[in-house]
């Protein structure tokens, strides 16, 4: 059974720092790459960064470079988010997506697996 299992998520003031991650088994541990998604209520869900996990090639969002660092741990099958100087424009629902392929890291139709999201709340 594929899966991914995000946590760390939380309620933290602006300014602060949380770390996401995500556990990869079943299928999902062979893929190539794994990223973050996030959905803001009313909004459409959006990229906000990903990794190839085989290069450690990573892509970002414009709205959180230099502020998220997404990095890998091919042994423990985790992806991880560390996400700094947070605002309060960062809340939403934060998903980790993982794709078998090579395609765009943008497109939501690149992932193959879908965890169930982890809140982010960053007050003002």
């Amino acid at each position: 059974q594929v899966q991914l299992v995000e946590s760390g998520g939380g309620l933290v003031q602006a300014g602060g720092s949380l770390r996401l991650s995500c556990a990869a088994s079943g299928r999902a541990v062979s893929s190539n790459t794994m990223g973050w998604f996030r959905q803001a209520p009313g909004n459409e869900r959006e990229f906000v960064a990903a990794v190839r996990m085989k290069t450690g090639t990573t892509y970002y969002a414009d709205s959180v470079k230099g502020r998220f660092t997404i990095s890998r741990e091919n042994a423990k099958n985790t992806v991880y988010l560390q996400m700094n100087s947070l605002k309060p424009e960062d809340t939403a629902l934060y998903y980790c997506a993982a794709a078998q392929g090579w395609n765009s890291v943008l497109r939501l139709g690149t992932y193959d697996y879908w965890g169930q999201g982890t809140q982010v709340t960053v007050s003002s």
